[in-house]
């Protein structure tokens, strides 16, 4: 029989999840797993980050979540590194986000999350807080949804005088061309970002 290596694949989960984390459920499917050895999989890593004082993360619960943060007795040297030049990196979720915020512009939250297929309220709000993007309006209908736009300081940020000089997107429909053009476009939009 297979041994399983729960806590590595759990540990590898949660740092591709980034600061979205993953819910109990998201973490049971993605395991093919029941909750019994998904919880304890959980607890088990949960504690040998806090029993080793050599490790410089732990895992926490936050609004439903399972994250990987980082230890509190580290904050000063996590200070000194964002205050220091060329530390504005965006998460994968948050380039993801602020792609689909420019090309889509304006939209709501729900329509990113359809396209992305995951929860985007953590990247909107990093990418607000980098005032990349900001609220723009309201949508029609129920509930009045804000709607999404992107920001002077976005085209300041990649160099472009308009929204309308943003490469084209693909006409094609053929999945595998689309998945390269946007990877490529990804590839390029990070560089930018973290120069």
């Amino acid at each position: 029989m297979e041994i399983v290596n729960w806590k590595g694949i759990l540990e590898s989960l949660l740092f591709a999840a980034g600061d979205e984390g993953l819910t109990l459920e998201q973490i049971i499917k993605s395991l093919e797993t029941d909750e019994h050895t998904a919880q304890a999989a959980i607890q088990d890593l949960k504690q040998e980050y806090e029993q080793d004082a050599g490790r410089g993360i732990m895992i926490v619960q936050l609004a439903g979540t399972y994250q990987l943060v980082t230890k509190k007795e580290n904050a000063p040297y996590l200070i000194k590194l964002v205050e220091s030049p060329g530390a504005a990196y965006l998460s994968q979720a948050a380039l993801e986000t602020l792609a689909i915020v420019a090309y889509k512009q304006p939209i709501t939250r729900a329509e990113i999350e359809e396209i992305r297929g995951v929860k985007t309220e953590r990247p909107l709000h990093t990418l607000s807080a980098k005032a990349l993007i900001k609220e723009v309006g309201r949508a029609e209908g129920t509930g009045r949804a804000y709607l999404y736009g992107t920001t002077k300081e976005f085209l300041d940020y990649f160099g472009l005088k308009s929204i309308e000089e943003l490469p084209p997107l693909p006409e094609s429909t053929d999945d595998e061309f689309i998945q390269d053009e946007a990877d490529l476009f990804f590839e390029k939009f990070q560089e930018k970002a973290n120069s």
